[in-house]
């Protein structure tokens, strides 16, 4: 039987996930080599951390094309926290290149009034259209956020939800063919979060 693949490249929250994906009665294969993927019906990045890192980290475990080529086939994927921010072309936070999955930026949360940042904390996500993790009549979906750069596509339909940061309007949730990725945590965000997990992995 196949499994969820999280992809382990050393960064963060894996073992989180793992649990969270593990107690909706979902094997999970940590995968950290080429041949592994086969084995895999859906793949997620996990991370918490610095871009050019993780970028570096997933130079070097050789399975950037692999990602890639099962992205762009239209394979069941997820992108959570950093893992959203790796499928963009570039970030202010360093100097490597993305995976380029996304055409756009990953910019610095400008300061606003009163205001921290980090954004950290849970805030209610705001649909902007229907997507496989929320629907467009979904109420009280309370996240749990923790980022100080947030995603700025070129193609704003590929939003399917925001999150108000004071005056600001962040990019929460991306979605396009079978790619979903979320700037918050799932894993860490109790029932609405499990809530989420699940309409993911029924759609695969």
């Amino acid at each position: 039987m196949k499994k969820i693949g999280l992809i382990d490249y050393g960064m963060g929250n894996i073992h989180s996930v793992k649990k969270a994906i593990e107690d909706l009665e979902q094997e999970v294969l940590l995968v950290n080599s080429k041949n592994q993927i086969n084995d895999c019906k859906g793949l997620i990045i996990p991370g918490q951390g610095a871009f050019d890192p993780a970028i570096d980290n997933l130079i070097k475990t050789g399975l950037i094309d692999e990602v890639k080529s099962w992205i762009v086939k239209g394979n069941p994927f997820m992108g959570i926290c950093l893992g959203l921010q790796l499928l963009f072309e570039s970030s202010e936070e360093g100097f490597k290149e993305g995976l380029g999955i996304v055409k756009g930026k990953i910019k610095k949360i400008p300061p606003t009034i009163n205001q921290r940042i980090p954004h950290i904390g849970w805030c209610n996500l705001i649909p902007t259209k229907e997507g496989i993790l929320l629907k467009k009549d979904d109420q009280n979906n309370w996240v749990y956020f923790d980022h100080s750069y947030h995603a700025v596509p070129i193609n704003e339909s590929l939003i399917s939800a925001n999150v108000e940061y004071g005056k600001l309007k962040l990019t929460a949730i991306i979605e396009f063919d079978n790619l979903v990725a979320c700037q918050f945590h799932p894993e860490k965000s109790g029932n609405k979060g499990e809530q989420i997990l699940s309409r993911w992995l029924d759609h695969i």
